[in-house]
């Protein structure tokens, strides 16, 4: 049997390998009109970037040593240009102009797809580029190296386009790109691409979206880029990212049947609407295993599945079905991992199918293991029986593994049900004891049951809040820091002791950081009657990142709130004696806050610090805290998923802009509790107030003196009554119980085990903490007296008054609270 092969790169190389370990007998003649055969097309970008050094290091094999291993003959710089089938005949024409003909009994077609030139101005003019194969790279690498290039513009925000951005500028080139959607990244929904944008623009890319090109001219000076708009940029080099197009003009030519895509039209067996010629790769559109629709798959993953199924086929007769692609992608987008499969919610719109979607942010492994960094994940699954229906993630670290799973979730027609009986390798440096393909499961799991109302960030967006009370169950700190306006601070774990100030006549929506305590808080309410209540999907993270604007980069944007107005911008870094470094990779809000504000406290007026953090959200906040406290926020940097700040101390107070928002006299809490939950809440408050440098007490009283006993205490004469409440009340905070589901001391120390695994400060830090920030802690005397309690079983550091030293304290305050 004669097999002729038209295509050599993945689907062509990989069917004809696979033909000859099939079968010794066959005759394959593999056709490819370029130089080289199967080579590694996503890399060609990283030859560019210096990234991949090596230029021989693109090609899996040469020519002539695929030949020798799987006795083919393989003819390079050889273009197949017409197809006969009535003779069972292909027309081939050589790089030297030879034309000839070569007869074949079954015939496969690999052509790929081209790279889309649209008809604009000045298209042809020197230093504009498309990047499809070696020739393209070779090109465009010798034009970066004669030219000297110092700007280029890339037109296109796919991925190929920002893979490329990305590697222009490890070149040393500013690179600007150009993209007529308002999103790049068009595979993934606006939120998740807005976290790339945010990525870009920390990385010096310019973004222009919502762009077209309209024209291009040769100046002296290099080129000139119109855009529809108006707007010109004068550039040294373009790359072309539009898009690819099927090559079809070849089966086309030839009779073969075209699809609804105009991509070749193949069966299950990938067999074209002639018995003896298939097809694989970029050039066929099969129907997607979602929706039964037909589409075109630009992949190299499903072509290399293709061809390995056709030479099957070609060789043994029609037995392997092909079950068609998905489209699961990736891309390395500088120091972000960006991953989609399945359908994404804007593409399910457009088809009219319903659909749900949830959006969770988690670690990419265990937080209190070094290194752990945030990825967000959006899944979108059917309303009815929760199959799921995509997902997308982007982040540092694990994204590729967990889009794997879900991509192969989706391939068997799994459901949301099924993410979380997923049985995960488990150990801190890797993931988590619930992993975040697992997390996302159950989020959508709370949404079909209707244990959890979502409130996506568009509503939000769109919605006349004076018909709502929107509640933030935040803590008061992260309140502080930054907030959706019209929104009233209940902090989750005071959330029962205020429900009377909640309306129930009108929704509660509910927010929180990234979902999970707005989630906790929904339950609180409806457990206690409110019946509209809805959870926004993916907390403040996703609905801040999705609604900033990206402003062209000749604009500024306009503030958001009085207090951003306030912000005294970011300066450049600007060269110190000595940097002071704090580490808070690995800590959650409001952790890397109190180290920053304990570090600023060691430093002399005029000195620099600089803190390290994986909390993406912690630059914003530190930009925040200077606002509130008048030091001057001169940097931020991102790296790997580490974000680093730099702020140096104010020398004086007049030296902070003049509309800084300032704290008050101080604040004052008593602590009545010896409650787990409740105790944990006066600490991280009393700590976030301390960390804007305000004057902060803790009165202790009654049952709240357990929250200080020392864990090693001396012995101490007592009375029967004491000997008594000693032995009934908890010996030190290691022993508070919780106010609710303590089921019998395991609700506490689930707790504690909880904390610990999100990486969130210990009860005993907290409280630490708070003493390394000056606050002041008093324990009532007569509360000591009443339940036998000694000075010498007391912290250290506890000083002892009554209720004229509280008043004092409480006098001076402008905000006193109850616990």
């Amino acid at each position: 049997m004669k097999i002729l092969i038209v295509g050599g790169v993945a689907g062509g190389a990989t069917a004809a390998a696979r033909i000859r370990r099939n079968t010794e007998e066959a005759e394959i003649i593999l056709f490819e009109k370029g130089a080289y055969i199967s080579y590694a097309v996503f890399c060609l970008k990283k030859k560019i970037g210096g990234v991949i050094e090596e230029r021989e290091r693109l090609f899996v094999q040469t020519p002539e040593a695929f030949g020798k291993r799987f006795n083919i003959d393989v003819r390079t710089h050889s273009e197949v240009t017409a197809i006969d089938r009535s003779m069972k005949k292909v027309t081939v024409r050589t790089a030297e102009g030879k034309i000839y003909t070569e007869s074949y009994d079954k015939l496969l077609l690999s052509p790929g797809a081209s790279p889309v030139r649209p008809p604009l101005k000045g298209i042809d003019s020197k230093g504009i580029f498309t990047l499809r194969n070696v020739n393209d790279t070779d090109r465009i690498k010798q034009y970066l190296n004669e030219k000297q290039v110092r700007r280029a513009v890339i037109v296109g925000g796919g991925f190929i386009g920002l893979e490329m951005a990305e590697n222009l500028v490890h070149a040393g080139v500013e690179v600007s790109v150009v993209e007529m959607a308002d999103q790049v990244m068009g595979p993934i929904d606006y939120s998740m691409a807005s976290l790339v944008h945010e990525h870009l623009t920390q990385k010096g890319v310019k973004l222009y979206l919502s762009q077209a090109v309209e024209a291009f001219e040769q100046t002296d000076a290099g080129l000139d880029v119109a855009f529809k708009s108006d707007t010109r940029l004068q550039v040294d080099m373009v790359i072309l990212s539009i898009g690819v197009r099927a090559e079809t003009r070849l089966a086309s030519e030839a009779g073969l049947k075209l699809g609804e895509m105009k991509g070749i039209y193949v069966d299950e067996y990938l067999q074209t609407s002639d018995k003896d010629i298939y097809a694989v790769g970029d050039a066929i559109e099969f129907p997607h295993p979602v929706t039964g629709k037909p589409w075109l798959n630009f992949l190299a993953g499903p072509a290399n599945r293709q061809a390995r199924i056709v030479a099957d086929n070609l060789v043994f007769g029609n037995q392997v079905k092909y079950e068609g692609s998905i489209g699961t992608s990736i891309a390395k987008v500088f120091d972000l991992t960006v991953a989609s499969t399945g359908l994404p919610a804007k593409r399910l719109k457009q088809m009219g199918i319903d659909y749900l979607s949830s959006t969770t942010h988690s670690a990419s492994h265990a937080g209190y293991y070094p290194g752990a960094l945030q990825m967000a994940i959006k899944i979108t699954y059917s309303p009815k029986d929760g199959k799921l229906y995509g997902a997308q993630v982007v982040g540092c670290d694990g994204v590729d593994k967990r889009i794997d799973e879900f991509a192969l979730v989706i391939k068997q027609g799994g459901t949301v049900y099924d993410l979380t009986r997923l049985e995960h390798a488990y150990a801190p440096p890797f993931s988590s004891a619930k992993d975040p393909v697992a997390i996302a499961g159950y989020v959508a799991g709370n949404i079909l049951s209707g244990k959890m109302t979502p409130l996506y960030w568009r509503e939000l967006r769109d919605a006349d809040l004076s018909r709502v009370t929107l509640v933030d169950v935040r803590t008061q700190d992260e309140f502080e820091l930054g907030a959706i306006p019209g929104a009233v601070n209940l902090p989750l774990d005071e959330l029962r002791e205020h429900l009377d100030e909640i309306p129930q006549d009108k929704p509660v929506w509910v927010y929180c950081g990234v979902g999970l305590r707005g989630y906790l808080a929904s339950n609180i309410l409806k457990g206690n009657g409110f019946k509209d209540v809805r959870n926004l999907i993916g907390g403040l993270k996703t609905y801040q990142s999705a609604v900033t604007p990206v402003c062209l980069p000749m604009e500024t944007c306009p503030p958001q709130t009085e207090k951003e107005a306030a912000c005294v911008c970011p300066a450049e870094d600007k060269p110190v004696a000595e940097v002071i470094k704090v580490n808070a990779c690995g800590v959650q809000c409001p952790g890397p806050i109190l180290k920053l504000k304990k570090g600023m406290g060691s430093l002399q007026p005029g000195q620099c610090l600089e803190v390290s953090a994986t909390d993406a959200g912690f630059p914003r906040d530190a930009e925040s805290w200077c606002r509130t406290t008048g030091n001057r926020f001169l940097s931020k940097t991102e790296e790997n998923g580490v974000y680093r700040v730099r702020i140096e101390k104010a020398k004086s107070v007049t030296e902070a802009a003049p509309n800084v928002v300032r704290g008050g006299k101080g604040k004052t809490f008593i602590l009545f509790s010896d409650d787990l939950d409740k105790t944990l809440a006066t600490f991280v408050l009393a700590n976030g107030a301390a960390a804007t440098g305000e004057k902060v007490t803790i009165f202790f009283t009654f049952w709240g003196l357990n929250a200080i006993k020392k864990e090693q205490k001396p012995q101490v004469k007592k009375d029967f009554f004491g000997k008594m409440f000693g032995m009934m009340l908890p010996s030190d905070s290691r022993k508070l119980k919780l106010s609710k589901m303590n089921m019998g001391g395991i609700g506490s120390k689930m707790m504690r085990h909880i904390m610990k695994q999100k990486g969130v400060d210990s009860l005993e830090s907290l409280r630490q903490q708070a003493i390394d920030n000056g606050v002041e802690f008093i324990a009532c005397q007569m509360s000591m007296d009443v339940m036998g309690v000694k000075r010498e079983e007391l912290l250290d550091c506890v000083s002892i008054g009554g209720v004229a030293t509280y008043m004092e304290r409480a006098g001076e305050a402008n905000m006193n609270l109850f616990i």
